[in-house]
């Protein structure tokens, strides 16, 4: 289908994006939409938002020539679009339109893999729909299945849809309780691995399945586009001192991500409150890096992560500029302990983000002395798959060992 791209920027909205870049990743949204074929984009400028049909009646005309001149299909607008706003430019124009949440939607929609991905997205889009079934019925009057006898008139159209979405939201919220309790007893189940676990966070397409892929060896889907990644995935990972972890990547955060989506993606973001360790990936090479961290952030915040939750900042994308800026940004990030400038396409700058990466996991250790029979031979060579052991000796019935190990593993090796 052909798309036209528009991005409202209204002057009298004082918490407005930077027109331009926010124009390419409303491009770059659609572009995540197969089937999709962006003709056109326009940042139109209003002094302020029109309440019946957002834009004035002589932009509209301007819009419909060119919609009729390119066949377009359908039209996106980047920004909020009231259900009676959406209804009338859609009669104006002749064609269907989407606002962002409804495209982000279509995106989650297209992309989540896992079950409770699929109920969520559902039960978002649920909740969208409600609020906008006046597009439907414009003749409020409409009736059905009355029985005048008895009553008056019967339930309108719109009582009626509203009915059948709230029956589905009570459906889909009783299929998330199943889901949800399943993903509760593996979570306990990881808990009881001593591993900490490792949560990739960042700004949609900032590179964290790059990454995560270059870590892992796994075959994530990671494309230059948004929202590549929807449901959490978890890989077992050793850095480079012995450390095991559990690495998670997770679905990539974007402004004024609609409040359902924050709301329902919850659960699937359970990985990041779990986590030990929160590694905030950022594209430094993008004009807004610093809004998109804030971004995150904000929305992290939403999430009930503490800000003082150990997290560190990966300045990703270092092959994406040139030789000045790559240097400016290394020198800047050489000042901070708790930021590191890479490439995860290259590999640039792994080594000193992932002996960050296992210092800041690295928990008290404690020494003790442990004395295991010669038939205890599992446990021996768990002690040394580890590297907890310092010291060993062996008698005739039994080997004395000294350890030096942390809390976890301590608990660990007690379980065995």
């Amino acid at each position: 289908m052909r798309a036209l791209v528009l991005h409202p920027d209204i002057q009298s909205d004082r918490t407005r994006r930077e027109a331009g870049p926010a124009l390419e990743e409303a491009v770059a949204l659609a572009a995540a939409l197969p089937d999709l074929e962006v003709v056109d984009a326009q940042v139109v400028r209003l002094p302020r938002a029109q309440p019946g049909l957002l834009f004035g009646s002589g932009k509209i005309e301007e819009l419909h020539d060119l919609i009729e001149a390119m066949d377009i299909g359908l039209v996106l607008i980047d920004g909020p679009v009231t259900p009676v706003q959406q209804r009338n430019l859609e009669k104006e124009w002749g064609c269907k339109l989407l606002d962002r949440t409804g495209l982000i939607l279509e995106i989650f929609a297209d992309r989540a893999a896992t079950r409770e991905g699929v109920l969520q997205v559902e039960l978002a889009a649920l909740s969208y729909q409600r609020t906008r079934l006046v597009r439907a019925w414009t003749h409020l009057e409409r009736q059905r299945g009355g029985l005048g006898f008895v009553g008056g008139p019967g339930e309108t159209q719109i009582e009626a849809d509203r009915r059948a979405i709230d029956e589905a939201v009570t459906r889909i919220r009783r299929q998330l309780k199943k889901v949800v309790k399943t993903r509760s007893l593996h979570r306990a189940a990881r808990k009881k691995v001593p591993y900490p676990i490792v949560a990739l966070v960042g700004y949609t397409n900032a590179g964290k399945s790059t990454l995560f892929n270059r870590l892992t060896g796994a075959e994530v889907m990671a494309k230059d586009m948004l929202f590549a990644t929807l449901d959490p995935t978890m890989r077992a990972v050793t850095l480079p001192d012995g450390t095991e972890i559990i690495l998670s990547d997770t679905v990539g955060f974007i402004s004024d991500l609609p409040t359902q989506l924050v709301a329902a993606f919850r659960a699937t973001l359970e990985e990041v409150l779990d986590a030990d360790l929160i590694v905030h990936v950022r594209d430094i090479s993008h004009p807004e890096s610093a809004e998109q961290a804030q971004d995150v952030s904000a929305i992290l915040g939403d999430l009930g992560v503490s800000e003082t939750a150990p997290q560190i900042e990966v300045w990703n994308k270092l092959d994406r500029l040139d030789a000045a800026a790559r240097e400016a940004r290394q020198t800047e990030a050489d000042r901070r302990s708790d930021v590191f400038a890479t490439s995860a396409l290259t590999g640039e700058g792994m080594d000193p983000m992932l002996a960050a990466v296992a210092e800041a996991l690295s928990p008290p250790r404690h020494e003790a002395t442990l004395t295991l029979a010669h038939t205890e031979g599992r446990k021996r060579a768990w002690l040394f798959e580890r590297g907890v052991v310092e010291a060993e000796a062996s008698g005739e019935e039994e080997t004395v060992l000294s350890v030096r190990w942390t809390a976890r593993q301590e608990k660990a090796f007690r379980a065995l």
